[in-house]
């Protein structure tokens, strides 16, 4: 129910899986779009169906929703709207079954709008959150919980009220800082164009979003920004005197607006430590990634290393949080690789047959080999 780049991308993920799709959007055009693209049929189903999934900004979920299930639609619904206490709130008070309904919010998208936007591998590996009410039924849960694992994605359950705070913060207030610069570019001065680098795509790239939609999102968890909003506009309050004191001051306020600026450099590099990074897959929980270390051993030769993060790369790793320290008790250096949990341990072992010195790292940050009787062994042969 709605069609855009959202609702279109799971119903593309889902029919691709043998499932029978029935697209709706408000925009008829925008549904046989949808369907002309493989997603399913535009048109209503004759009885039931399993499962609704409510594609459309988080204002007019609650009525939409009550609009399905006084029309009885389906046996269980859900929403993915990135805003969930409100609609929560609005199935409680106004929908006729509010315990066939349960909030879902799949955390993926693209700056583009649109069913032509969409993208059957849109949410692969990536987390939907879900988030059960008080009323949630049982089979309302169990048939969200399907709909994520169609998507290949992985569930995350989480309080309406707590998932709210925290997209503030990933979501919400990036997106409207990426607005602000981005918005800096058509008045900025003669030549800007010309010096424009990747940085600056990557910070104002989620600023070409739908304006309308973003409006939407924004006024619907407007309480939970504007308290990040403010925290920003206490760190911006000390670092604009900071940098007044850089450009004007004497050495004494020079070298206290260094320590500012620092200071709020090191916590933003602080805070990034904390977040996955992209293409990384599950995370243990909304915060922290399940992630093993990879320990190889290259000899200290001119393009040795290169070849090695190539390796790791066509194995379907990634050298993007690689560092690089001197062999204890060795020549040589030694590479420490992040990979998944699951793949750890398959990545050591094709490195191995490609001719590296690698081991997995145990838990206490040690190099760990299995023996052939299972027993680990701590050393890291020599080349």
């Amino acid at each position: 129910m709605g069609t855009g780049l959202i609702g279109t991308s799971v119903a593309l993920a889902v029919s691709g899986r043998g499932v029978t799709v029935f697209l709706s959007d408000r925009d008829p055009a925008a549904a046989r779009t949808a369907a002309a693209l493989g997603a399913g049929l535009a048109r209503a189903p004759g009885e039931p169906v399993d499962l609704a999934v409510i594609a459309v900004p988080p204002s007019q979920v609650g009525a939409v929703l009550t609009d399905a299930q006084e029309r009885g639609v389906a046996r269980a619904y859900t929403d993915v709207a990135s805003v969930k206490a409100g609609p929560e709130r609005a199935a409680l008070r106004r929908a006729p079954d509010p315990a066939r309904y349960i909030g879902g919010h799949p955390l993926a998208g693209r700056e583009r709008s649109g069913p032509l936007a969409a993208r059957a591998e849109l949410f692969r590996d990536r987390n939907w959150v879900l988030t059960p009410s008080r009323l949630t039924s049982d089979e309302a849960f169990e048939r969200a919980l399907e709909l994520v694992a169609l998507c290949g994605a992985h569930p995350v359950v989480m309080h309406s009220r707590d998932h709210d705070a925290a997209v503030a913060v990933t979501s919400h207030v990036p997106h409207l800082m990426a607005s602000l610069m981005a918005a800096r570019l058509g008045e900025g001065p003669a030549g800007l164009a010309r010096v424009a680098g990747q940085g600056l795509r990557d910070a104002t790239r989620i600023a070409a979003g739908d304006s309308r939609l973003w409006g939407d999102i924004l006024q619907a968890n407007a309480p939970a920004v504007a308290g990040v909003l403010k925290d920003l506009h206490a760190d911006l309050s000390r670092l604009v005197p900071a940098l007044d004191a850089l450009a004007r001051g004497g050495a004494a306020e020079r070298d206290l607006g260094m320590r500012t600026l620092v200071d709020l450099l090191e916590r933003g590099i602080s805070g990034l430590a904390g977040i996955p990074a992209a293409g990384h897959g599950r995370t243990a929980d909304a915060a922290s990634p399940e992630r093993h270390g990879v320990l190889v051993r290259v000899a200290e030769r001119p393009g040795e290393l290169a070849r090695l993060i190539a390796a790791v790369t066509d194995l379907g790793g990634s050298a993007e949080d690689a560092a690089a320290g001197l062999s204890g008790g060795g020549p040589g250096l030694t590479v420490r690789f992040a990979a998944p949990a699951g793949t750890a341990g398959r990545l050591v072992t094709a490195l191995a047959a490609d001719g590296w010195d690698a081991v997995r790292e145990d838990d206490g940050g040690r190099p760990a080999r299995e023996g052939r009787e299972g027993r680990k062994d701590t050393r890291i042969p020599t080349a």
